[in-house]
């Protein structure tokens, strides 16, 4: 289960996470899971092409940033409405960062997803600074009505430490889920799957026209969901937005 969850392109605080999350029978933490990407017979299999950072030697732990901005507990999804958490209020997204082959660079792209209508944005990003990122989903999502952008969910990954730009920036509240659990922002986490069929990990992102990664937002957008009693995304957002019109 381990090495099919790495190859699909899972952390190893993901594949921790759910196996607690699902009761498996043997449970391993995601530091055991690093270990055996990194052992003799995990460096054979190369699984250390499907961790995030790529990284074909692990960096000690002591080299690891501590300079990350304070998140505070009031953040922590524990502390996030339940008109939230139960999709039952517009304007609150879930975000995530999509990593890429190292042999391309730095280059990343940015996944949104608004929670109620399954309605998603890509950006593609130069690199992993924690400003530049939040600079762009202000430019991108700053246009919307203010009630259309009420908040955004983070894992807790150091690319999402200039939170507080987001509300200087529009207002925008941050939420946070708990450390080494992203899987609690589901909602990206399952987009983030579907845009891999269009964005495989080995995609040299420099050579894509601006063209196709929108393309890709219109594609998912304009396919029905069954969660949605099988109304595409576009026409869920679009419903809501008409709302907040009214």
């Amino acid at each position: 289960a381990v090495e099919d969850r790495l190859k699909a392109g899972w952390s190893p605080e993901q594949i921790a996470g759910r196996m607690r999350l699902e009761r498996h029978p043997i449970r391993v933490s995601h530091e055991t899971i690093y270990r055996f990407a990194y052992s003799k017979d995990g460096r054979e299999e190369q699984f250390y092409r499907h961790l995030p950072e790529h990284r074909r030697r692990r960096r000690p732990r002591g080299h690891r940033r501590h300079n990350r901005t304070r998140i505070f507990d009031s953040q922590s999804l524990s502390h996030r409405p339940d008109r939230i958490s139960e999709r039952t209020e517009f304007g609150h997204w879930e975000c995530d960062l999509m990593m890429f082959r190292k042999e391309h660079g730095k280059i990343n792209v940015t996944s949104l997803v608004e929670r109620v209508s399954r309605y998603t944005v890509v950006m593609r990003n130069e690199d992993r600074q924690a400003k530049p990122i939040m600079d762009a989903l202000i430019q991108g999502l700053a246009p919307l009505p203010a009630d259309a952008r009420r908040s955004i969910t983070f894992d807790r990954g150091f690319e999402f430490t200039s939170w507080r730009e987001l509300h200087k920036g529009m207002g925008t509240k941050s939420w946070f889920c708990d450390p080494q659990a992203p899987w609690q922002k589901g909602s990206v986490e399952n987009m983030n799957k579907r845009v891999r069929r269009y964005l495989p990990r080995d995609t040299a992102l420099l050579s894509l026209p601006n063209r196709y990664m929108q393309s890709i937002c219109e594609r998912l957008n304009a396919t029905p969901r069954k969660c949605l009693g099988y109304r595409t995304p576009a026409e869920a957002f679009r419903a809501e937005m008409m709302k907040l019109e009214r």
